[in-house]
Formats: C-alpha cells, sequence, structure tokens
C-alpha cells in the first residue's frame, strides 16, 4: 500500500504542479473541471445512489454549473461570485457541527437529496474559488500552488505528529486516528510555511502587519482544510465505505486526495478578499490565450490594490 501510495504521488505531485503553472488558464479549468466532475461521480456512491440514470443525472447537474460558471465569467463581472463564497462558508460553519455532533441528527447525513445538495455545495463553490484565484493575476497560480503546499504541510505534520505524540482525538466518533497534537504540529509548519511564503509574495513591502494577517489566513484556512477532510470521512462513515473510490491506487478516489481542498479553497479566497484587498469582480477583456506564457494577467482579475491591502493593518 504504501509503494502504491509513494508510486501515485510521484507521477501526480508533478502534474499538479506544471498544470497550475503552466498551463493557460482555459485548460486549467478544463483539467480541474474533470476533477470535479470525476469526484461528483465518487460522491454518488457517497451518497448511495444506487442507479446508474440517478448517478448520471448528479454528474450531468455538476458539469452543468461548471459550464454555466464559466460561461458567466466569460460574458461578464459576475457579482455572484462573492454569493457563492458565502454560501460555501456557511455549508462549512453548519458542517461543523454536523461533524462534532456525529452521530446525532442521522437523518442530515442519510437523507439522499440532502447529501446530492451538499455535494453540490462542497464541489462547485471550490472550483469556483480555484479558477478565480488561478487567473486573479501574475501571481495567481502561485497563489493556488501555496494554497496547495500549506494542505500538503499541514496534512504531513498532522500524520507524523500524531504518531509521535498523538493522544487526545480530535473527533473520534468520525476520525479515530486525528488527534489534536497531530493537528497542532501541522499548524505550526504551516504558520513558519506561511512566513516565507507572504515574504516571497511581497506582503512586506506594504506593510509588515500584512504578513502577520496572511500567516493568520493560512492558518485559518488550514483548520477548514481539516474540517473538509473530516466532513468527508463522516460521510463515508455513514455510507459504510472506506474510500470514495478505487481510481488512485494506494489514494483511493479522487475525493480523498481534494476533500481538504473542497473546504480550503472557498475559506482562503475569501480571506483574501476581507483582509489583503483581492477584488472579486472581473476586470473585463478575453481570457489568457493558450499561446500566453504561464504566469501572465488573464481577464478574470482581482484588481489588486495595495492601498486596500494596507487598510487591513
Amino acid at each position: 500500500m504504501l509503494k502504491q501510495r509513494l508510486m501515485t504521488a510521484a507521477i501526480l505531485v508533478p502534474i499538479v504542479i506544471g498544470s497550475i503553472l503552466y498551463l493557460p488558464y482555459p485548460y486549467f479549468a478544463l483539467l480541474l473541471a474533470l476533477f470535479v466532475v470525476q469526484g461528483s461521480w465518487e460522491w454518488t456512491n457517497m451518497a448511495q445512489i444506487k442507479s446508474m440514470l440517478g448517478r448520471m443525472s448528479f454528474v450531468a447537474l455538476i458539469a452543468a454549473l461548471l459550464w454555466g460558471a464559466w460561461l458567466s465569467f466569460r460574458l461578464s463581472s459576475p457579482p455572484w461570485v462573492l454569493y457563492v463564497l458565502i454560501v460555501a462558508v456557511l455549508w462549512w460553519l453548519f458542517a461543523f457541527f454536523l461533524v462534532m455532533l456525529y452521530p446525532k441528527y442521522t437523518l442530515l447525513r442519510t437523507n439522499t437529496v440532502i447529501k446530492l445538495f451538499a455535494g453540490v455545495l462542497i464541489l462547485v463553490p471550490s472550483w469556483i474559488a480555484l479558477i478565480r484565484l488561478h487567473a486573479s493575476d501574475e501571481q495567481g497560480p502561485l497563489y493556488v500552488l501555496f494554497l496547495l503546499i500549506i494542505i500538503w504541510v499541514a496534512d504531513s505534520g498532522a500524520y507524523f505528529g500524531g504518531r509521535k505524540w498523538g493522544k487526545n482525538k480530535l473527533a473520534p466518533n468520525v476520525s479515530p486516528k486525528k488527534t489534536w497534537e497531530g493537528v497542532a504540529t501541522g499548524l505550526m509548519g504551516v504558520a513558519i510555511l506561511s512566513v516565507i511564503g507572504a515574504l516571497m509574495l511581497g506582503y512586506q513591502d506594504e506593510a509588515w502587519g500584512n504578513v502577520v494577517v496572511f500567516v493568520a489566513i493560512c492558518i485559518i484556512t488550514v483548520l477548514f482544510s481539516v474540517l473538509g477532510d473530516l466532513t468527508e470521512s463522516m460521510f463515508k462513515r455513514q455510507s459504510g465505505i472506506k474510500d470514495s473510490g478505487t481510481l488512485l491506487p494506494g489514494h483511493g478516489g479522487v475525493l480523498d486526495r481534494i476533500d481538504s481542498v473542497t473546504a480550503a479553497a472557498p475559506i482562503f479566497l475569501i480571506c483574501l478578499w476581507l483582509f489583503l484587498g483581492f477584488k472579486l469582480e472581473a476586470s473585463g477583456g478575453d481570457a489568457r490565450s493558450v499561446d500566453s506564457p504561464p504566469l501572465q494577467n488573464s481577464f478574470l482579475q482581482y484588481e489588486y490594490d495595495p492601498a486596500k491591502r494596507s487598510r487591513s493593518t
């Protein structure tokens, strides 16, 4: 199992990093959409949809929502992006109580319609947040990559810290192996990495207080990534399955790999907007050409405003 995990990771990690940094924006959005659509297929398994028609219908719904969002991005500056992020945050706050209270309120986790609705709230906002972040400006791909890195660091720190010092269970009814000590170890690693990331992204150029704010945002983001992991574990436990799928040898399904990101991405983006001046409105123009070099501005710009960033200090 460990050998399979390492081999799969050795193949996937370079592909993911290369796609984020070098794929033209439309192709990155498409590749990410394929992962989300695969995740929607796996979600129907956790929702215990047995019929092929029912499973394909949900997959088609997710694909249609992604396509509709893409068309909206191409034609206008959609104000609804902020509303989608707010709804996502509200969902994850609600999921926190579901996880903490598990196995109480079973109906909310066993009703098929509710579980499918939860799947929409988990999958679609995360795709929107990631592609908006990726297209923000010339540093957009770096923000996406940094988001994934802090999640990877938090997961690794939690694993090794939990094995070394773990005693107090984080959510024993949902994921018995996760501990508070493991989470704390992961957060310490993320805090250190976030300081380095803030300096590399130039947050100290306007005000050193922005470095502190950025580190705080990263810590909050990672806490939500843990919640994303726990939420998927809760639904899998409720459905009696171990992995969401078998697509990735040694890692389970796509959902097993992106569960943390689905919660982290909307939180990361909305915190950047709230505290560090990222604008969610598109600035007009056209998408990054497929012939454009990587890290070039695109039509979905946040119109980064240093003056607004300094306001948060």
